[in-house]
């Protein structure tokens, strides 16, 4: 199975000599990839028994449900949307802020992300695509292989995405590339803050390792599901009311944990588009969120949805 390249979504040409990966990781960042990986896995699997009678406080809650918030945010509208995509533009101090609360989704540094996420667009469930479910066929058995390999199977490959060809632009802002080089700062804040907020308002070394397990292993485990879940589920199930190369469809149960991301059918057929639940009754936070941003002045030449646009990729339409 073969395709070709033709532009990254964000509008920069992705054509020319160079590969579309390049070299491996090495053994150290590989232990990391597991280690971020395979930890808040295995503290979601001992969350039901852990919080069974003991060891859950609604200020873990509400420190789970603001740091969810705002990582996954920083990843949707910023990672996602922002830097991938160019949906809008932001002013400098929200790139920057976005770039960091994204970052402590622990998905990775911003530059990685959107190069692996670029990647995937050009060569979309075909061969190049880094997590396509639909690469091993269509029987039961490699339908489930596809799905480990989409939902994170993927991460486990230890070849890097060429960043030069699919991020040229990222790697040229002196901003996102401090933010990218700062990962492991932004990795130690993200377990680091709920505790110090969940120990210092219980005054008590129970209440910040309460508060580091929920708010911090827990709540990134499901986030890091959550996001997955567009790979593998939103690739495999769903509507798709609209034409695009691909077999994305839209998943309305994601809608809310996913921020409207999610909504994927419509993203694959018109990835700069800011919004992606576009029709009525279509959740999505993130939208409504760069709305506001727009509305403050922070955010400007928002790629919205139009009568226009959307007629253009309608399944059906004339």
């Amino acid at each position: 199975m073969t395709t070709t390249l033709e532009q990254t979504p964000s509008g920069a040409e992705a054509s020319g000599p160079k590969p579309v990966t390049v070299g491996r990781r090495n053994g150290w960042t590989q232990f990391a990839v597991y280690l971020f990986i395979l930890v808040p896995f295995a503290a979601l699997v001992a969350a039901v028994p852990f919080a069974w009678g003991w060891g859950l406080s609604w200020l873990d809650v509400g420190l789970a449900v603001f740091f969810f918030y705002f990582s996954g945010l920083g990843v949707t509208i910023g990672f996602h949307r922002l830097f991938t995509h160019g949906s809008f533009k932001a002013k400098r101090g929200l790139r920057v802020f976005l770039a960091i609360a994204g970052s402590m989704a622990v998905q990775g540094p911003p530059i990685i992300w959107v190069a692996d996420h670029r990647r995937h667009h050009a060569f979309s469930d075909k061969e190049g695509d880094p997590h396509s479910p639909w690469l091993y066929g269509t029987s039961p058995l490699a339908l489930a292989k596809g799905f480990w390999h989409a939902h994170m199977g993927w991460m486990f490959d230890r070849s890097l995405t060429n960043e030069e060809r699919f991020a040229p632009d990222l790697l040229a802002d002196r901003d996102i590339v401090r933010v990218n080089n700062l990962f492991v700062l932004w990795t130690v804040l993200t377990f680091a803050l709920p505790a110090l907020i969940g120990g210092l308002v219980t005054w008590s070394w129970w209440g910040a390792l309460t508060a580091f397990f929920w708010a911090g292993f827990v709540r990134v485990a499901i986030l890091h599901h959550v996001t997955w879940s567009t790979n593998s589920i939103c690739h495999m199930i769903g509507e798709r009311p609209f034409v695009s190369r691909d077999k994305a469809a839209n998943f309305w149960p994601l809608a809310i944990l996913s921020f409207g991301e999610s909504w994927h059918n419509l993203h694959h057929a018109d990835p700069t588009c800011a919004r992606h639940g576009v029709k009525r009754g279509q959740i999505d936070t993130s939208a409504r969120i760069i709305w506001i941003f727009e509305k403050l002045g922070w955010v400007y030449n928002v790629r919205w949805p139009t009568s226009q646009r959307l007629a253009k990729i309608t399944v059906g339409a004339e």
